[in-house]
């Protein structure tokens, strides 16, 4: 069974920001098939639009995580998770 990730990040993302970054906090979600990233400045436009986009590549269970941009700029994740399907 395939395996997606949504990370929401709320709060003003670093002017720097790129999606390189984004592809650093993909390498923290190991145990993932596949992760889509939600940011002011990158991402998909919402959640349903990255969760359609997760279930039409094959994905059967869909964990959605919540994250913010911390002092420093870097992506702290907060511990609320939930499973959206599968």
């Amino acid at each position: 069974m395939k395996s997606g990730v949504i990370i929401y990040v709320t709060g003003n993302a670093p002017q720097d920001w790129t999606e390189n970054d984004e592809a650093d906090v993909r390498n923290l979600e190991a145990q993932a098939d596949l992760i889509e990233i939600i940011t002011t400045q990158t991402g998909h436009f919402d959640v349903l639009d990255a969760w359609r986009d997760l279930l039409s590549k094959g994905m059967s269970r869909v964990t959605f995580k919540m994250a913010v941009f911390g002092e420093s700029g870097e992506i702290e994740f907060t511990g609320r998770e939930l499973r959206l399907c599968g």
